[in-house]
């Protein structure tokens, strides 16, 4: 692996800038080589990818998987895929579910993580805390944003939550898995393929 991109890898898995605000403490969870091609760029891990510090190592990386049509294999090949969370701990619990990504991570560490992948090719921005920071507000809703994913293609594609929660998101928006998922999938290979 690359000098700088394993110095700061090393750097973000220590890192304890919102330690005193993480209910379960930090765990920062990330992936990455300097030879990904894919970045994919979440929202904050759940408590399974917590207890695991493995990304997306729950049902709704199944349904990303799926989604990409990528095994696992591939999926958590680092040389392939970056992982890299808008929040990189766990943050906490609230009424509805998780919590939103605490703020610091993004600011603190993105850029320079980005410029330590040079050869990234398709940035998958998933949900709206994702595409909020990288897209704007050009667009009033996450619904909107993800119609709109031909503004964006081909290095970027916003996408839904892959959650067991949108089940409703995906029943009433059939047009994202008969539009925006083949042409992902015909661009994750096409990128893989390169």
């Amino acid at each position: 692996m690359d000098a700088e991109c394993e110095r700061l890898l090393q750097q973000v898995r220590v890192c304890r800038l919102c330690e005193a605000l993480l209910p379960l403490g930090p765990r920062p969870v990330v992936q990455m080589a300097p030879q990904a091609r894919i970045m994919i760029i979440g929202q904050a891990p759940g408590t399974r990818v917590h207890e695991t510090g493995v990304p997306w190592n729950d049902p709704s990386g199944d349904t990303l998987r799926r989604w990409l049509q990528l095994s696992r294999e591939q999926f958590y090949d680092p040389n392939v895929i970056a992982i890299m969370p808008m929040g990189f701990c766990y943050p906490g619990r609230g009424k509805s579910g998780d919590l939103p990504p605490r703020p610091e991570c993004a600011p603190a560490w993105h850029e320079q993580l980005l410029a330590a992948l040079p050869h990234i090719r398709l940035t998958l921005l998933i949900g709206q805390y994702a595409q909020r920071y990288y897209l704007g507000n050009q667009y009033r809703s996450l619904t909107e944003t993800v119609r709109h994913w031909r503004d964006f293609a081909p290095d970027r594609l916003p996408l839904p939550h892959p959650s067991p929660r949108n089940r409703r998101w995906l029943s009433q928006n059939p047009w994202f898995e008969q539009e925006e998922l083949p042409a992902l999938r015909a661009r994750v290979h096409q990128v893989l393929e390169l």
